[in-house]
């Protein structure tokens, strides 16, 4: 498993923070360490999930990932 901190625009409150962990927590083979407004951690099978996985996450969520 490999951990990768993300930053993410656009959020603002404790309901942000709700949004974005339920659309990573879709993500199979995604274990969450801490989402907070702005950022989040999480570690990954990097051979079933890629950046585009989380870039496409965050964007459901209504967010915007920075890289």
């Amino acid at each position: 498993m490999k951990s990768v901190d993300l930053k993410i625009e656009g959020m603002t409150c404790g309901h942000c923070v709700m949004h974005v962990k339920k659309e990573l927590s879709k993500l199979s083979d995604v274990k969450i360490e801490d989402v907070q407004i702005g950022k989040a951690r999480v570690q990954y099978d990097e051979t079933k999930v890629g950046p585009q996985d989380f870039v496409r996450a965050i964007d459901e969520a209504g967010y915007r990932l920075v890289t």
